[in-house]
């Protein structure tokens, strides 16, 4: 990296004598300096029996250490009991008896270049804190006198806490009268009679060592005071003291001087006596009271925390009665012990012959004493002028190697003391390189490195560096510490190599090689993307990364997840595993979401990718469920909180009950409202004991069932509703059955239940017949053949009756009129529809109308239409007969209908006919119409082969229908995109000639991953595609002729293997299907002919049972059929039928195929939309219109 405007690395440093924070290396002889030691005081409680002192301090020599105590060199008395190490400065103390080790200790470090020391090291020792044994008379005082009790509490470890209280441990009570000074002594103002007590204790409370002290219990005696004329009538009558002027308890005199240091608390105290209790009053005179101070125990004491010098001053305190009153002045002054102005002294590193300046500036109050010492002796002027002390300030004229050392400067006052150690060394040094040679270094492309080259030498050296035998320029370098450091602030490739370090001074000079190597940097290629999972499934996080190769050994790649290391186990039950760059999470729950961060790291760098995993999952349960009631209690709201929807919104809130009646402990649904309400309005039925839960459902599936509410009973009521679902079926002349769909036991509302049957025949009788049943079915006999009826159906219980019924009309039995012994039925219908018409609205469906059949010709109840129609042959192949027959019943009268699953580009015939329940009328005259070409089925077989690093060859098959004539194939290829699997590039190619089976791609982008897909096309369109994905690149040795080989005969294997396919597919058709037949014949045998008209006249001539009158009941419609003469009973509605008599091949389709998209049908079975063939998944071209045959 060289870059234009040069700056120049070559750094020469000016000749200084003072270095900020010297630092000489251990190589290079040195005096010592003090590196830690223990700080004090140290306090020693009394039951400590060891403390431990530490000194440490570095040197070259490496320093031995000795103690002073008290000024004094210590000398151990005891070896057993106090060891001084003498190479590492610990001085460790041991004694039952701590407290004769008190006093102020110095650790010197020394070797032949001189001796540091430390600040002074005080030791406090403390014993068991104990009050004096002593004998307390007892005071006596006489009422208005003032009283003193004194505590002199025992010194102890701080902190110190004084109670005063009783015996039995009761604080004596303080007010303004009565109150403890912060000497600890309690004062009265003034006595009154009841002070008299014998149990007056100072306590004093040691909270760091856990001990209480109690001094020995002190009497008072308050005597009251007798009336001037003492006679015995009086002398029972109390007599108040008299005034007396205040005076100062507490401080004495009339002015006190409190000092104090900076930062310390400030408390003043006046406690005052006399007669009244006087009051309290503060003022600094001159000033305004600073607005920190606060008054405390009654206004007696003035404190301030954190004085400064602004709060210097005079303050004074008033107290005042009736009588009089009383002052006293405190002048405060702040003060502060030594410290620094700047910095200590720093130590200086200077060359032969120069002028050496030490300056010791400090600040206190009062003004700290200087004392100067040498190697820890205490020094003043030389005689021979070559060193002079200026208070603060020491001076070395011309100074030479011997004057070298440690140099003390002590700052004190009443206040405390600083001291500091300077290392001053005098000497010349050529420069000594710390720094190994041939030091290797390795850097990433794009990042910085720093080559080092330190240097000791006296003078300072000066430092170059060189590449190649240049010297180093350009921006992209930055040489810093005084050239011992170079670096390279962009790291390229080229600046890979050797550097060389040259140091040089007046003494000589030295030189080293660094050697440097750039590595490609590494990086994360193919950050993972953010990705929503199911709870249950395998969650998949790619990371894909690139880093030098030879950074291999080093290389990891690392998951977290919320900052936090994903651990990875190689046990099977371990949900977490890493394949490659990819992690999985099996069975991903909700305690997996969450930001997870990929981190692929080398020895040198790292790069990292996050991503955030959103786990979707059924929603929680609601909560705290309440229920209240509307206008009634079977009229309830119920409301909930929603729980949390786990990702996936709530669509839908599912309300269930149970009731302890009918179905105890079974849940059953009552109402569903959509996911964003959290209210449900609930209709309820009588005579019930509910309770109620919700669950939430979303897209994931139903989430658990919320927490029951409480029972809530409803009273009993009449039914709400009558019957539903009502038949009248005459299944024999002469013959009504009456059926519905009967109440559940829950609706019956109550007691008592059952059903009323009420009927008459339309526009005969007036007056309805009625009976009482307590069945779901009713039978009337001797009825009229096929005349109208009007039924009603009511509920009752014991509460009443339902709400008045609609009624419902319904026809009695048919006739049957027998010739020839009943061998031939004369009642199917008579007539055939007229007017066929054919509308072809696409390739495979059909709008069939017609002319309705008069209905006299029906011969009973109109059943509906059936359409007929036969695939005569394909156009594709005209020449092939194929008859192929099916049929659809349509139930209900109408004139038009739509007929779906019919085959592209074939000619049909088609007729339409009625039924009734006893069989099916005369077909129409049949229409012959062609259905127009459709799209092509996809392409079965798909291959492709590497030709070349840009080229791929595609080979495939022909789709087994074309459903028209073949024009052309569409091919389109798109590049992917193999991280985010997403399409980067598309394009398409127009293949003509429907006999071509392969195509070769050219300039497609070598090492890449391809996705083909290709359509058949024929004048109405494209068909659904087939696709095929394959990457782009050279072939392997070996195995490029085996790959060609088994391309060229792809798509043969491919179109032998589909071939079979559909042959064993239709074998197996075929096997059902035979199977299968014998279940229904096309037409009965005359003797079984002959014996179904025997077992119909049994029929007649026996009763039938409410049973066998539902089971005849079945008049489903729009059956299948495998006879045109005699349609199946118990059919699905509207499906499709094959004619068996044929033989061919049935196809069977539901018109619930042709309903997606929004596409319905009207109630006459028509389209509402458009209309479309049957659905795949390409785009499909249709006719631009429908054409119509008539007949």
């Amino acid at each position: 990296m060289i870059l234009a405007g040069s700056l120049s690395l070559r750094l020469l440093l000016a000749l200084t004598t003072m270095a900020s924070g010297l630092n000489i290396p251990l190589e290079v002889e040195q005096p010592p300096t003090i590196i830690t030691y223990t700080s004090g005081p140290i306090i020693v409680l009394h039951f400590d029996t060891a403390i431990t002192v530490k000194c440490k301090a570095r040197g070259n020599p490496p320093p031995e250490y000795r103690w002073e105590k008290d000024g004094q060199a210590f000398v151990p008395p005891n070896f057993q009991t106090i060891r001084a190490n003498q190479t590492k400065g610990l001085l460790v103390l041991h004694s039952e008896d701590m407290s004769k080790f008190e006093g102020k200790y110095r650790c010197y470090a020394s070797n032949k270049l001189g001796t540091a020391m430390t600040n002074e090291i005080e030791i406090k020792a403390f014993s068991i804190p104990k009050f004096p044994k002593e004998t307390l008379s007892p005071i006596v005082v006489s009422e208005g006198e003032p009283i003193t009790l004194k505590c002199n509490p025992p010194e102890g470890v701080a902190p110190r806490l004084i109670y005063w209280m009783t015996v039995d441990l009761q604080h004596i009570e303080q007010n303004e009268r009565v109150s403890m000074g912060t000497d600890g002594n309690l004062y009265f103002s003034n006595a009154l009679k009841n002070d008299s007590r014998q149990d007056y204790g100072c306590f004093a409370a040691f909270n760091r060592i856990r001990t209480i002290v109690q001094k020995n219990a002190m009497a008072v005696v308050v005597k009251r005071l007798k009336p001037a004329n003492d006679s015995s009538e009086s002398s029972h009558t109390p007599v108040a003291p008299p005034a007396r002027i205040p005076s100062l308890l507490l401080p004495s005199g009339v002015q006190t001087e409190k000092v104090l240091l900076k930062g310390e608390d400030l408390q003043l105290e006046c406690i005052p006596e006399g007669f009244p209790t006087p009051s309290v009053k503060w003022i600094k005179m001159g000033e305004v009271m600073s607005p920190r101070v606060k008054f405390n125990n009654y206004n007696k004491l003035l404190s301030l925390s954190a004085v400064e010098e602004s709060d210097e001053g005079k303050y004074m305190c008033t107290a005042e009665n009736s009588a009089g009153k009383a002052v006293h002045y405190f002048d405060v002054i702040v003060e502060e012990p030594p410290k620094w102005l700047t910095e200590p002294p720093q130590s200086q590193l200077t060359v032969i012959g120069s002028d050496v300046h030490i300056k010791c500036s400090v600040s206190g109050k009062p003004q700290p004493a200087i004392t100067w010492r040498r190697n820890g002796v205490m020094f003043r002027d030389d005689p021979d002028k070559r060193m002079q002390v200026f208070d603060d300030t020491v001076i070395l004229f011309n100074a030479k190697a011997e004057d070298s050392g440690v140099y003390q400067c002590e700052a004190s006052n009443r206040h405390g003391n600083i001291l500091a150690n300077v290392n001053i060394v005098i000497m010349n040094m050529a420069p000594l390189i710390l720094t190994e040679n041939n030091q290797e270094y390795a850097a990433v492309v794009g990042k910085e490195i720093t080559m080092n080259c330190s240097v000791f030498s006296s003078p300072p050296s000066s430092i170059s560096w060189t590449k190649d035998e240049k010297a180093i320029e350009g921006e992209g370098f930055l040489a810093f510490e005084s050239g011992q450091s170079l670096k390279i602030i962009n790291a390229e490739k080229g600046d890979s190599g050797k550097y060389i370090c040259v140091a040089s001074n007046m003494e000589g000079s030295s030189a080293v090689t660094a050697v440097l190597d750039v590595k490609d940097a590494t990086k994360i290629v193919g950050p993972p993307q953010n990705t929503q999972v199911d709870s249950g499934k395998l969650a998949k996080l790619m990371c894909k990364t690139e880093y030098d190769a030879s950074l291999q050994d080093t290389f990891e790649l690392v998951w977290r997840k919320e900052n936090k290391e994903i651990p990875l186990s190689s046990e099977k039950n371990s949900r977490y595993s890493v394949k490659g760059a990819m992690l999985e999470i099996m069975n991903v729950n909700l305690s997996d979401q969450g930001t997870y961060t990929c981190t692929a790291r080398t020895s040198l760098d790292e790069d990292s990718a996050t991503a955030v995993l959103t786990v979707r999952d059924v929603p929680d349960a609601p909560i705290k469920l309440d229920l209240s009631e509307l206008d009634s209690p079977r009229n309830v709201v119920l409301s909930w909180i929603p729980g949390s929807d786990h990702n996936s919104t709530v669509t839908e809130f599912v309300v269930e009950y149970e009731e302890n009646r009918w179905e105890p402990g079974r849940w059953k649904e009552l109402q569903r409202v959509t996911g964003n309400q959290a209210t449900a309005e609930l209709k309820l039925y009588g005579n019930l004991n509910y309770q109620f839960r919700v669950y939430a459902v979303n897209a994931i599936g139903p989430g658990p069932p919320s927490e029951p509410t409480e029972r809530h009973k409803t009273p009993p009521a009449a039914p709400d509703r009558n019957p539903e679902n009502i038949k009248i079926q005459g299944h024999h002349p002469h013959q009504m059955e009456i059926s519905w769909e009967p109440l559940s036991p829950v609706e019956r509302n109550g007691p008592g239940f059952e059903y009323k049957v009420k009927y008459r025949q339309l526009g005969v009788e007036d007056s309805f017949t009625e009976h009482m049943v307590n069945r779901s079915v009713f039978l009337v006999n001797n009825t009229p053949t096929f005349v109208p009826y009007e039924i009603k159906i009511l509920s009752r219980n014991s509460y009443g009756w339902g709400p008045e019924p609609k009624p419902v009309t319904g026809y009695s039995g048919e006739d049957v009129v027998f010739w020839h012994c009943l061998r031939e039925n004369v009642s199917v219908p008579t007539a055939a529809p007229r007017d066929i018409a054919v509308e072809v609205i696409n390739t495979t469906v059909l709008r069939v109308s017609w002319t309705p059949v008069p209905p006299a010709t029906v011969r009973g109840r109109l059943g509906g239409y059936n359409v007929h129609w036969v695939r005569r042959r394909s156009l594709l192949n005209p020449d092939k007969i194929l008859d192929l027959s099916h049929s659809m019943s349509f139930s209900g009268n109408r004139s038009h209908v739509i007929v779906p699953g019919l085959e592209p580009f074939s000619e049909y015939k088609l007729t339409v006919y009625v039924f009734n329940k006893k069989g099916n009328g005369p077909k129409s005259d049949p229409v012959t119409f062609n259905t127009p070409e459709g799209v092509p089925e996809q392409v079965t077989v798909l291959t492709s082969s590497i030709i070349q690093r840009d080229s791929v060859r595609l080979e495939w098959a022909q789709p087994p229908k074309s459903n028209g004539i073949l024009t052309s194939y569409l091919l389109q290829y798109h590049l992917i995109n193999e991280t985010a699997l997403e399409v980067i590039d598309s394009k398409e190619i127009n293949i003509t000639g429907a006999d071509t089976n392969h195509w070769t791609l050219q300039g497609l982008k070598g090492d890449s991953l391809y996705r083909f897909d290709l359509r058949a096309c024929t004048r109405a369109g494209c068909g659904p595609p087939q696709a095929e994905e394959s990457r782009t690149d050279f072939p392997e040795p070996g195995a490029a002729s085996q790959e060609s080989s088994f391309s060229t005969h792809g798509w043969m294997i491919g179109t032998m293997c589909a071939v079979a396919l559909l042959t064993l597919v239709v074998v197996i058709a075929c096997f059902l299907r035979k199977n299968k037949g014998g279940k229904y014949a096309g037409t009965p045998s005359p003797q079984r002919q002959e014996n179904l008209a025997m077992e119909k006249v049994k029929e007649k001539e026996e009763p039938h049972s409410d049973t066998e009158s539902q089971k005849m009941n079945d008049d489903t419609f729009c059956d299948y059929s495998d006879s045109d003469e005699k349609p199946l009973k118990g059919g699905s509605l509207c499906s499709l039928k094959g004619d068996d008599a044929t033989g061919d091949s049935v196809s069977r389709y539901t018109l619930g195929d042709y309903a997606d998209g929004g596409r319905e049908f009207n109630e006459d079975g028509s389209f509402i939309g458009e209309y479309s063939g049957h659905r795949h998944r390409g785009s499909v071209s249709e006719p631009n219109g429908p054409s119509l045959v008539n007949v």
